[in-house]
């Protein structure tokens, strides 16, 4: 079933005291819903019981990491190297892959293999539509890799994968409605209900980025102008703090004494140095990639309406000078403040193993109903 009907059919519920038993625990549409949240997270808990290892890869614009994980989220051997360059077959990215997974099955009991991939994934997590740092158009990745790994195969987008592992085993855990934000170069998400990541009907949900909250701003990649996250991402910290400095203004004076005059060398990481050593004008730098998280995290909560926002993503690693800026402006845009509950906004717990802890659960999933199929076909044949 659905989360979308299921959010429909919510939608409709009698108000309480208007109907018999609604408002009750155990009648009315109420109790059924009641009824389904806890089934959802029973189905949840009981998937990933299981107690197997798994691998779990994220694929970055610059690099791939993978990770045998056991049942509890804990990453018990990490590989990492470069992402190969976008110019290159979709096969040397594969061969990539497998020769990481296989270097960790030689010393872990791999069940299965979960791929993060920073890209669009289809419904069916079959296939990669479209990734903008490799050469990704409608690729068959999972049946690519199980066909040469002979393990199950998931594939996830990295942000989903993210989400799911926070929601698991991080800063979402105990909240039934959750809302991830990723903030890289850009602004990923990923949405968790009930124990269920909700991809939307193409499996496309969650390109918060690409909401546009400026008309006529800045230009994005995407081709429109004024996107989100043209005004709170890695990219747009970068952006400002190079333009300061190449305007010569006095306030970006000391940027460039940490870089010997050279604005291309400014950086995200050293405007959060900085801005952590109580530079002004990294702070403020950060204070307005903050503002702009929260607008967009107030526009996220009139559509969404979550209980908890979890950031993540290596902006995240400003901690306090990004996210209290963002709960300021999140408490002011907020449509309906003062008379509706607020979602709490918090930083995520995992840092970069996050999408791969998250790929790697996801398989686990897999691994069981393998195994489970595996188990009832022997019996068939047992008992024929």
């Amino acid at each position: 079933m659905s989360s979308s009907a299921d959010a429909g059919r919510e939608g409709r519920r009698p108000l309480s005291g208007l109907v018999p038993g609604a408002g009750s625990a155990t009648g009315g549409h109420g109790g059924r819903t009641a009824q389904r949240s806890a089934s959802r997270r029973r189905r949840a808990v009981h998937l990933s019981s299981l107690r197997l290892t798994t691998v779990g890869v994220d694929i970055g614009g610059t690099k791939v990491a993978a990770g045998a994980v056991d049942a509890d989220g804990r990453v018990l051997e990490q590989l990492r190297t470069e992402t190969p360059h976008k110019s290159k077959s979709p096969k040397v990215v594969e061969d990539t892959i497998v020769e990481l997974v296989l270097d960790l099955a030689d010393r872990h009991d791999v069940h299965a293999v979960g791929v993060g991939a920073a890209g669009w994934v289809d419904a069916d997590r079959s296939r990669v539509l479209f990734a903008p740092h490799l050469n990704w158009r409608g690729e068959p990745l999972r049946q690519a890799l199980s066909d040469r790994l002979r393990f199950p195969v998931v594939v996830e987008n990295d942000a989903n994968a993210a989400a799911w592992a926070e929601w698991r085993f991080g800063a979402g855990r105990g909240e039934d409605h959750l809302v991830m934000i990723t903030l890289g170069t850009g602004i990923g998400g990923g949405v968790v209900r009930e124990g269920l990541l909700e991809r939307g009907k193409w499996g496309l949900a969650g390109e918060f980025g690409h909401m546009q909250v400026v008309a006529g701003g800045h230009r994005c990649p995407c081709g429109n102008r004024g996107c989100w996250e043209q005004y709170s991402s890695g990219n747009a910290l970068v952006r400002d703090a190079r333009e300061l400095a190449a305007a010569e203004s006095p306030v970006a004076e000391p940027l460039l004494d940490r870089v010997g005059g050279d604005v291309s060398a400014i950086t995200g990481p050293l405007v959060t140095e900085a801005a952590r050593e109580g530079d002004a004008v990294a702070v403020e730098l950060l204070h307005d990639v903050g503002r702009w998280l929260g607008v967009g995290i107030a526009n996220l909560a009139a559509a969404l309406d979550p209980g908890r926002f979890v950031v993540g993503g290596g902006v995240s690693a400003a901690g306090d000078l990004l996210i209290e800026p963002a709960r300021d402006a999140f408490r002011r845009t907020l449509t309906g403040r003062g008379f509706r509950p607020e979602a709490q906004i918090v930083l995520a717990e995992l840092g970069g193993e996050a999408g791969l802890v998250g790929a790697a659960d996801l398989a686990r999933q897999v691994a069981r109903r393998f195994r489970t199929v595996r188990r009832r076909r022997v019996e068939r044949r047992g008992g024929a």
